[in-house]
């Protein structure tokens, strides 16, 4: 612990994926454990610690602009102490120290659970670097939430796959799946806490149970994500349960059916395709075709036809055609997902499609992204149509930081929706919202009835 006079605040800034920010809360905790305190101002802060991702070299040129400025911060002032956590930490490891030797501590996304004992060294006078694969301990810190009414909850860490154009393996270790015990006890605390929903994460959470002990006398894995959500859906008190990221090598109709069958798990689902072509999916090494995916998707929509259906692609991967660029074109508009979340193809260090010899230029891959998101918010734009009159039930999460007098929340399918309300009356509630206006990626309605879970 840390004992002065005045608590040393601390803030912390991540970048990437739902992965990073559940990290980010947990390190928080370790933090506020410790007896530091949040500060909103990175620059009124004594400890700045920031939580990296390395899958947009974008991404990883801010952190380093970032550095750059609280580098020159602590010439000023030796005592801040400067933290690179997450993928660019593992994968730079030493490098990143030789480009910011002011840096205290670089230490990997395994090592998030470890951060007090890392910090500890620190204050003794170390420079510490904490890159090795360990095998992650289960984690007994209570994370300072972001929300006081929804929560991410980590079910598999790493990835066993072996995706061309991928560095998250790399950085982030194989697939080490929590038990089903600790994921219960944890969600249970939750629920005791006031938490209404929950989205359980992994980098490929169909993998879930994989590595864990036991075989069913059917001859599958005894624990899956099919079977966890049975185990976990009646908590008392959680109302809705979320999870992603889905991979299509391993989407099961038995999981989909469980969906079905459980009233608290929301017709949503988050499932990267990356490619509409079935060449350049098997130049990413992504285990699956088109058509794999498309029957996913038609069989999803057999059992929930309402059902919202987002993912991610990549546009301008090495050696990409404009007829391979049409087929994800295609795939899209066949599709009509809910959401969809786009990039141009950034080659990252350790990755087989960094080498090949015909990467796309930049102009290239800006112009197919343009196109493709020109259609993805058409898309988009008419399944939203279908809300319109409709009433839905909405999660209350927050108050609209650009109209206080509208709250905002989320339906089953994922849209984010506001109405007028007051959110110290209606925050965490669910209520039934008619919606009188939509959008792309967000609605509009009016409150009909203001409490459907008193």
């Amino acid at each position: 612990m840390i004992m002065t006079s005045t608590p040393r605040r601390y803030h912390i800034t991540t970048f990437g994926c739902q992965m990073n920010k559940a990290d980010s809360e947990r390190m928080a905790g370790i933090l506020e454990d410790m007896g530091f305190k949040w500060s909103q101002d990175p620059n009124g802060a004594d400890l700045i610690l920031y939580n990296t991702c390395t899958i947009r070299d974008n991404a990883e040129q801010k952190v380093y602009s970032y550095l750059g400025r609280q580098a020159k911060r602590k010439h000023k002032n030796p005592d801040l102490t400067l933290v690179v956590a997450g993928c660019v930490a593992q994968q730079e490891g030493e490098k990143i120290l030789r480009r910011v030797p002011e840096l205290d501590l670089v230490m990997g996304p395994q090592h998030a659970n470890r951060l007090e004992d890392l910090l500890t060294q620190v204050f003794d006078g170390n420079q510490v670097i904490a890159t090795e694969p360990i095998h992650i301990v289960e984690d007994i810190t209570k994370p300072r939430r972001d929300s006081t009414v929804t929560a991410w909850v980590n079910i598999i860490y790493g990835c066993n796959e072996k995706c061309s154009y991928c560095v998250v393996p790399s950085v982030r270790g194989v697939e080490q799946s929590r038990t089903p015990e600790a994921i219960y006890a944890e969600m249970e605390l939750l629920a005791k806490q006031g938490y209404k929903e929950v989205t359980l994460l992994g980098q490929n959470i169909d993998a879930y149970g994989r590595d864990l002990p036991g075989v069913t006398a059917s001859g599958r894995h005894k624990h899956t994500l099919t079977d966890l959500l049975y185990q976990v859906h009646d908590i008392p008190g959680i109302e809705r349960l979320r999870f992603a990221t889905s991979h299509p090598r391993y989407f099961t109709e038995r999981l989909i059916k469980a969906c079905d069958e459980l009233p608290k798990v929301c017709e949503h689902f988050h499932i990267p395709f990356q490619s509409g072509d079935n060449d350049v999916l098997k130049a990413m090494k992504r285990g699956y075709t088109h058509q794999k995916y498309r029957k996913i998707i038609d069989k999803i929509r057999e059992y929930m036809p309402d059902a919202s259906i987002s993912a991610d692609a990549i546009v301008g991967f090495p050696e990409e055609t404009e007829e391979q660029f049409e087929n994800t074109l295609k795939l899209v508009d066949d599709i009509g997902f809910d959401q969809l979340n786009t990039a141009a193809y950034s080659p990252r260090p350790g990755t087989p499609a960094a080498l090949w010899e015909q990467q796309l230029s930049e102009e290239v891959k800006s112009d197919r992204l343009q196109r493709l998101n020109h259609l993805v918010a058409q898309k988009a734009a008419q399944r939203s149509q279908r809300y319109l009159g409709r009433i839905e039930e909405v999660l209350v999460e927050d108050q609209n930081p650009k109209d206080n007098s509208q709250v905002m929340g989320r339906t089953q399918g994922n849209r984010l929706t506001f109405c007028k309300g007051n959110i110290d009356e209606l925050k965490g509630q669910l209520i039934k919202v008619e919606i009188t206006e939509v959008r792309a990626f967000s609605l509009t309605g009016e409150a009909i009835v203001s409490i459907c879970n008193a």
